[in-house]
């Protein structure tokens, strides 16, 4: 079949399945075409939490399919690729949290969204690049533990009127993002403004102009009279900025700042979930019911 075939039959099967293709802004473009709803973690979980469909379809990493699943335990949440995980996620498990924990005692406990299920189920509440200020203001204590990003709790930290301990983990792509990939951008396109995400390194976010998650990109995009803009983050977001503001230019910061996992997700893998009905994303319920907790306490501020 070629691309048109593959895509009529993915809304038939859409229609007949009940089901809504959710997608992260890392995702390819022929992905995100088909998608019907787009954004990042915070805006996937809480339309995760509100949709009406019988199937979700996640074209995301494996934790916020985990997520949708935590947040409708009612419907049923498939992702195209089983193995399209997130190493960051990987970088902090249960056990270590645990851990952590028991040697810091009585301090609450923030985890990145970019947790695996049973993380959060051992966390207080959640964040996402585009909340995690507000997460840590809404904490009465002086002292928070904070994983697995250790960048983006760099950034906060410099915010922020507590005193956070960060776990030492980061996202590869936006750690990979140096110095000199923004300098030799900035050198190119002198006139352009540079946005970079929050997961990026305290010495590269010293170089940007705005600090932004993926959604605030989006959202800023559209609002700015900038007509160039570097952006620091996976470069797939690059597809969505260009289609929604084609009279701006968008530039990646580094070319091959590149997320191998959301690039598993294909139209054809689309297709074979919907035919297939799989692979289905489930959580243990005595997990999901302790991960809701602190996933719906985020959403709530």
């Amino acid at each position: 079949m070629n691309k048109q075939e593959i895509t009529a039959r993915i809304q038939t099967l859409k229609q007949e399945r009940n089901a809504i293709i959710l997608a992260h802004n890392y995702q390819i473009g022929d992905v995100q075409d088909i998608a019907d709803f787009i954004g990042d973690s915070l805006d996937l979980s809480i339309k995760a939490s509100q949709v009406e469909e019988d199937v979700i379809l996640f074209c995301g990493v494996h934790f916020m399919a985990e997520t949708a699943s935590i947040l409708a335990p009612d419907k049923t949440v498939l992702i195209p690729d089983a193995g399209a995980g997130c190493p960051m996620a990987d970088m902090l498990d249960a056990g270590e949290l645990r851990k952590w924990k028991r040697n810091n005692p009585g301090l609450e406990v923030i985890c990145y969204v970019n947790t695996t299920a049973e993380v959060k189920a051992e966390c207080d509440i959640c964040c996402t690049s585009s909340n995690a200020l507000r997460v840590v203001e809404s904490i009465e204590g002086d002292e928070i533990l904070f994983g697995p990003d250790k960048n983006l709790a760099a950034w906060v930290a410099r915010h922020a009127k507590k005193k956070i301990i960060p776990w030492d983990g980061y996202c590869y792509v936006h750690n990979n993002i140096l110095v000199k990939d923004v300098k030799d951008k900035r050198e190119r396109y002198p006139e352009a403004e540079v946005w970079v995400h929050p997961e990026c390194r305290p010495e590269v976010i010293d170089l940007a102009d705005q600090v932004l998650s993926t959604g605030k990109m989006v959202k800023q995009a559209h609002e700015t009279e900038k007509k160039e803009i570097i952006i620091g983050t996976e470069a797939g977001i690059i597809y969505r900025l260009k289609k929604e503001n084609p009279d701006k230019e968008f530039y990646a910061a580094m070319d091959l700042a590149l997320c191998v996992n959301m690039k598993k997700i294909t139209l054809l893998k689309v297709l074979h979930a919907l035919e297939k009905m799989e692979y289905k994303v489930e959580v243990p319920p005595e997990i999901a019911q302790k991960a809701r907790g602190a996933i719906e306490r985020m959403i709530k501020i």
